[in-house]
C-alpha cells in the first residue's frame, strides 16, 4: 500500500510540476541558444544575451534539462544548465563613488580623466556603445585600447 502511495505522488508530481513551473523566473548566465525543440540538434532561433530574466512557460518531462520560455514574442526551448535563480553580479567589480546607484549603472574615469560609462549588460546595443565585449556586456570605451580588457576582450566592434 506505501509502494502504491509513493508511485502515485511522484505521478502526480511530474504531471503537475509544469503548471508549479509556469510564471517562475530565471536568470540567462551566459548568452545562450533559443531553440525550436527541446534538443541541441534542434534549429536555434536566436541568441538570448547574459543576465537576461526569463520566464518559464513549461517544463518538459520527457526532456528534463530544457524548459520552454518566451522571450521577445518567440516561445523555445533553452537547456535549464544555463539558468539561475539569482540576478548576475554588476559586470563591473571595483567600488567607484561617481556610480549612479539609482539606476545600477557605473562609470570610471580613463586615462584621459573623462568620466565613462563601465561595460554594462544589454539586450542590444545601446546608445553610445563602441563595442561589444566577449562575455555579453556593452562598453563605452573612448580608445580601442584595453576595451573590454576584463570582459574577455572584444567580440565586435560597434
Amino acid at each position: 500500500m506505501q509502494m502504491r502511495n509513493l508511485i502515485f505522488r511522484v505521478v502526480l508530481f511530474f504531471l503537475t510540476a509544469p503548471l508549479f513551473a509556469q510564471g517562475l523566473s530565471k536568470v540567462t548566465i551566459a548568452n545562450v541558444n533559443l531553440r525550436e525543440g527541446p534538443s541541441i540538434d534542434s534549429n536555434i532561433i536566436c541568441t538570448i544575451p547574459k543576465a537576461t530574466t526569463l520566464t518559464i512557460d513549461s517544463l518538459n518531462n520527457e526532456a528534463p534539462e530544457w524548459v520552454r520560455v518566451n522571450y521577445c514574442g518567440k516561445t523555445g526551448y533553452v537547456c535549464s544548465k544555463y539558468l539561475s535563480d539569482h540576478p548576475l553580479k554588476s559586470a563591473y567589480s571595483k567600488t567607484d563613488q561617481s556610480a549612479n546607484i539609482s539606476s545600477g549603472v557605473k562609470y570610471y574615469t580613463n586615462s584621459r580623466g573623462v568620466k565613462v560609462q563601465s561595460p554594462t549588460y544589454y539586450s542590444s546595443p545601446p546608445s553610445g556603445a563602441t563595442a561589444e565585449c566577449w562575455d555579453g556586456t556593452y562598453s563605452f570605451s573612448h580608445s580601442r585600447r584595453g576595451t573590454c580588457s576584463h570582459h574577455g576582450g572584444v567580440k565586435r566592434w560597434l
